[in-house]
């Protein structure tokens, strides 16, 4: 059997069967804190690594957009600030979801390393 990446998140494996690949390296510590975690805690850990990327990612957007002005859907006029709000929104989200820039799979790792220590601690 192939190991499972955790480049883009793909948490919820078989870990008895694969050790995870983040950022490159396999991470023996994570396999085991996957045993310990339940697949739907995996998958909202997931989800919440990726909603935390794109709220970066969405600061760092609206940031870098923020100083434009002149005419234009980037311009300073007055509708245009809440369409670039939305728009920077949608490109973090659309960001994030496609692996982001790696923030992500920092996050999901800690949180399934501190609900396995959690759960080793109810047991």
């Amino acid at each position: 059997m192939q190991n499972a990446p955790i480049g883009g998140i793909h948490g919820g494996t078989s870990a008895k069967a694969a050790i995870p690949i983040i950022n490159g390296r396999r991470d023996p510590e994570l396999a085991n804190a996957l045993q310990k975690v339940s697949p739907q805690a995996q998958a909202k850990a997931k989800a919440t690594a990726q909603d935390f990327e794109a709220m970066f990612l969405n600061s760092m957007f609206s940031q870098m957009t923020s100083g434009l002005q002149g005419e234009g859907p980037f311009g300073n006029t007055p509708g245009t600030g809440v369409w670039r709000s939305m728009l920077t929104e949608q490109y973090s989200k659309s960001f994030a979801k496609a692996g982001g820039v790696g923030i992500s799979n920092d996050v999901y790792r800690t949180l399934i390393l501190q609900q396995a220590k959690q759960a080793g601690r109810a047991s």
